[in-house]
């Protein structure tokens, strides 16, 4: 009975670290989306910000 219990506790401790490899994974692909969502945002906003000063120039321009 001991080779059964041993192989028991093997199988388990392969399905643990199986179970924590595969977390692991999640939060990896988890945290790469937050950081492509985080630079598409400072994109946006820089582009927004080009626009605006781009705006006002022109905006300058035709006052003087």
């Amino acid at each position: 009975m001991g080779f059964l219990d041993d192989a028991k506790e093997t199988v388990s401790e392969a399905a643990k670290q199986a179970g924590r490899a595969v977390e692991d994974a999640v939060d990896k692909v988890k945290d790469k989306a937050d950081e492509v969502k985080a630079e598409a945002e400072v994109k946006k906003a820089e582009a927004e910000r080009d626009s605006v000063k781009a705006r006002n120039e022109a905006k300058d321009d035709l006052r003087d």
